[in-house]
C-alpha cells in the first residue's frame, strides 16, 4: 500500500508558504461554492510505499526427528550457544534399526529369487513391484526433507531423485526387453537381466534410506546460534513405511520392526528417555547476530523499490519506536496471498532504532512484526502542489489553475507523490494560484 509524506521548508516567514496560501470564499454562477485557494511552492517531497513485515534472524534451523525414536542422549538445553557440528543429541530408534536390516536382507533376497516375465501384455509400469518402488521414492524423498537446510538434505534428495531416474530408466529397458522377448526378437537371458536390474534399483532405494535414517539419529548442530528445545511432537514420514515398499518376497522380513514402542511425546521440552515421533520438532537453532527485517510488497507498488533506497521500521512491540533500514534484495520471484493478491518479498538491513524521547529502542526479535515505510522516491526544492488540488480528467492529472479570477483547467505532470503534496514536472509555474479545496465542485470558467 502506498502512503506519502512531504518535508516543508523551514525558517523565519517561510512556514506559511510549506502550507497552503489560503483565500477568502467566492459564489460562483449563483450556486454558493466553498473553495480554498493555494500557491505553487518549492518544497522537498517523499513518496512512501507502506509495507507489512517481518524481522528475521541471520539463521534458523528447525530440527526434526527422522524416525519415531527416543531421545537416548541429551547435551544442550534451551538457551545454551552452539556451533556448527557440535553433537546436540542422539536418537534410539529400534524401528528405524530394523528397517536398515529388514531392507539389507530384502535387497539380497531380491537377488535370489526367481524372476518371472510378465505375459498376457502386461505393462510393468502399472505392476505392483512399479508401484512398491514409487512409493519408497516418495517415501525416500519425503524423509529426506525432514533433515535440516544444507548440504545434506540436498545431498539426500539428490541421490533419491537420481535412484528415481535410474530406476525409471531401468524399468523402461526391461520393459522393451520383454517387448522384444514375447515378440521373439529377444533372449530369456536379456529380458531377465533387465527385471532383475529394475528390481535391485528398487530395493537400494529402500536401503539407502533406511542408512541415512540410522545415520541421521545423531543430531547435530546445522549452524552457529542459540538453542531451543522442542518437544518432539510433529506428525512426518516413519522410516518403518519404506519397508511396505519392498518387494513381495520379502514380506516376511516386513513385519520386525514396523511400529515403534516410543509412545507420544508429552508435550513439554524433550527429555533423555522422552519419546518423539517421526518429523517432529526436536529444536530449532537460531542465530540472531544479524538481523534483517523481510517485507511483502504488493505487485502496484514493487516497480519502484531498488535496491539501496532507504526504510522506517515500526514495530508493534515497541510503541514510538523507529528503527532504520535499508533495502538489500529484492525477490524475483512473487508470492500469491490467500486472496490472490501477488507481492514481493523485500528483505532490508535493520540497524538500531531510537524511540520518541530520544533513546535507544530495544533489540527486537525474530519474528516481531512490523510496518515498512519504505522511501521510494524524494524530490528536493520540487515545485509541488498540494494533493488535494488534484482532479483526475480520464487518463489525465489536472488541476484548476485561477487566471483572472476565474477557473481554467491545466494538465499537469507528476513526479515525486506524497500524501500531503506532490510534484509537478510540467504544467504549471511557481507562484500560481490553483484550487486546493473543492476543486471536484469547480467548472470550468468559474470565478474563484
Amino acid at each position: 500500500m502506498r502512503s506519502w509524506s512531504a518535508r516543508g521548508r523551514t525558517g523565519a516567514g517561510v512556514l506559511l508558504a510549506a502550507g497552503l496560501c489560503v483565500t477568502g470564499l467566492s459564489g460562483c454562477g449563483g450556486d454558493d461554492k466553498s473553495v480554498e485557494l493555494g500557491t505553487v511552492e518549492t518544497r522537498s517531497v517523499a513518496e512512501v510505499v507502506e509495507a507489512a513485515g517481518a524481522v528475521v534472524a541471520r539463521t534458523q534451523v528447525s530440527l526434526k526427528a527422522p524416525a519415531s525414536a527416543s531421545v537416548d542422549t541429551l547435551r544442550v538445553d534451551s538457551g545454551d550457544t552452539v556451533k556448527k557440528g557440535d553433537i546436540l543429541l542422539t536418537l534410539d530408534s529400534p524401528a528405524a534399526e530394523d528397517a536398515l536390516a529388514a531392507a539389507l536382507a530384502a535387497a539380497e533376497e531380491v537377488g535370489d529369487a526367481d524372476i518371472d516375465i510378465p505375459t498376457g501384455g502386461e505393462d510393468l509400469a502399472d505392476g505392483e513391484a512399479a508401484q512398491a518402488a514409487e512409493d519408497a521414492f516418495d517415501d525416500a524423498e519425503a524423509l529426506a526433507r525432514t533433515l535440516p537446510e544444507g548440504p545434506a538434505r540436498d545431498a539426500a534428495l539428490s541421490q533419491t531423485a537420481s535412484m528415481r531416474a535410474s530406476f525409471a530408466a531401468a524399468q523402461a529397458q526391461a520393459q522393451m526387453a520383454i517387448d522384444r522377448f514375447t515378440a521373439g526378437l529377444g533372449s530369456l537371458a536379456e529380458a531377465l537381466s533387465s527385471i532383475s536390474a529394475a528390481g535391485r534399483l528398487q530395493t537400494q532405494a529402500a536401503v539407502a534410506a533406511a542408512r541415512r535414517t540410522v545415520e541421521a539419529l545423531t543430531i547435530r548442530a546445522p549452524a552457529n546460534g542459540v538453542i531451543t528445545l522442542g518437544t518432539g511432537a510433529g506428525s512426518g514420514v516413519d522410516p518403518s513405511a519404506l519397508l511396505g515398499s519392498l518387494p513381495a518376497e520379502a514380506s516376511a522380513l516386513l513385519g520386525a520392526g514396523a511400529g515403534s514402542s516410543a509412545g507420544s511425546p508429552t508435550g513439554g521440552p524433550i527429555t533423555v528417555g522422552a519419546p518423539v515421533e517421526a518429523g517432529g520438532l526436536l529444536a530449532t537453532v537460531i542465530d540472531d547476530s544479524e538481523l534483517t527485517l523481510r517485507a511483502e510488497v504488493d505487485e502496484t507498488d514493487i516497480l519502484t523499490v531498488t535496491e539501496g533506497i532507504p526504510a522506517e521500521i515500526e514495530l508493534d512491540a515497541v510503541p514510538g519506536g523507529v528503527y532504520p533500514a535499508q533495502v538489500k534484495f529484492v525477490d524475483l520471484a512473487p508470492t500469491t496471498s490467500a486472496r490472490g493478491g501477488v507481492s514481493y518479498a523485500v528483505t532490508m538491513a535493520l540497524q538500531p532504532g531510537k524511540l520518541a524521547d530520544g533513546s535507544d529502542a530495544p533489540r527486537p526479535r525474530p519474528g516481531m512484526s512490523a510496518v515498512v515505510s519504505l522511501q521510494v522516491a524524494e524530490a528536493a526544492d520540487a515545485m509541488s502542489v498540494p494533493a488535494s488540488a488534484l482532479v483526475r480528467d480520464g487518463d489525465r492529472d489536472t488541476v484548476w489553475l485561477v487566471e483572472g479570477g476565474k477557473a481554467v483547467r491545466r494538465e499537469v505532470a507528476l513526479g515525486a507523490e506524497g500524501q500531503e503534496y506532490v510534484q509537478v514536472l510540467r504544467g504549471l509555474e511557481v507562484g500560481d494560484r490553483v484550487v486546493v479545496r473543492g476543486a471536484d465542485e469547480v467548472r470550468e470558467g468559474d470565478k474563484v
